[in-house]
């Protein structure tokens, strides 16, 4: 089964960008795309008139215009269109993520999550997605502007804490003809964390700079192998993932990182990395589940 690549689809500026980077991906990897509304927001003159067959007519033209559009730049791409009302906006996204290679949505960064994503239902639904949700904003820049810009991915524990957001990263590059930039942070440990074990590690690999930098050469080897015509960079930087990677962002055009979901007593949190590059990032940014 080939699976599409969804976009959300609201009216804003922020989801029009979304909805124009999805069929760009869409086209790049020969995969279909899938536009979806979730039923809000509608203008105000239909909200208050609480007349559902018009809100539902509001959102049918809507997605047809944008189908339109696309259309017109990409002929040749296969398009369907989805209004989804059943349960809530975040159960509506999620389940069209699962059914999708990938979720886009327009944001408007600096903590704001556009459209019918506010608050609460944005964070379910990137912390709960199965699937890569990438949040793009409506000032994404042109393809011609950033067409040579590197795919930034960051890497930080084991190999395997990596893996799916390397693949969505070299994926990614692969049908763009770019190069992957590879980052892992690191920071100084506080002594009491150090034991024998970790100071033979240090010690056999030069000190801790070295060492970080051979974990990530060792978790960028199996994906050299596999997507052996893209290009890699590495990039070792002390400091916190989140401000080196921001450092980065804008030589980028896609920044991509894993997520950890974190559940507590008033719901699913993601990491302090992806809420930082979430809010930040000048370029689209990938969260990526963590699926092993």
């Amino acid at each position: 089964m080939t699976r599409p690549i969804t976009a959300g689809v609201d009216g804003s500026p922020e989801s029009a960008a979304a909805a124009a980077w999805a069929a760009r991906e869409a086209e790049r990897r020969g995969l279909p795309l899938r536009l979806v509304h979730v039923g809000e927001p509608a203008p105000d003159s239909l909200v208050l008139a609480a007349d559902e067959s018009a809100l539902t007519q509001w959102a049918g033209d809507l997605l047809a215009d944008v189908e339109h559009e696309i259309a017109e730049r990409h002929p040749g791409l296969a398009v369907t269109t989805d209004v989804l009302d059943g349960g809530g906006p975040a159960e509506s996204l999620l389940a069209a993520a699962r059914d999708g290679e990938s979720l886009v949505l327009g944001s408007r960064g600096h903590g704001v999550i556009v459209g019918f994503i506010v608050g609460s239902v944005g964070q379910q639904v990137i912390a709960k997605a199965e699937r890569p949700v990438v949040l793009v904003r409506a000032a994404d820049a042109a393809p011609s502007e950033a067409s040579a810009r590197d795919v930034i991915v960051g890497q930080e524990g084991e190999p395997e804490d990596s893996a799916a957001a390397m693949e969505f990263a070299f994926t990614t590059a692969q049908a763009r003809g770019v190069a992957v930039r590879a980052v892992r942070a690191w920071s100084l440990p506080p002594v009491f964390s150090y034991s024998p074990s970790s100071f033979a590690l240090l010690d056999d690999a030069g000190g801790m700079e070295p060492y970080e930098r051979k974990a990530l050469g060792a978790a960028l080897a199996p994906w050299r192998e596999r997507f052996p015509d893209v290009p890699v960079r590495e990039h070792v930087e002390i400091g916190s993932a989140g401000q080196v990677l921001l450092s980065l962002a804008p030589e980028s055009q896609l920044l991509v990182v894993g997520r950890r979901a974190r559940r507590t007593a008033i719901g699913s949190r993601i990491g302090s990395v992806a809420h930082a590059v979430l809010h930040h990032a000048p370029c689209p940014v990938a969260v990526v589940p963590n699926t092993g």
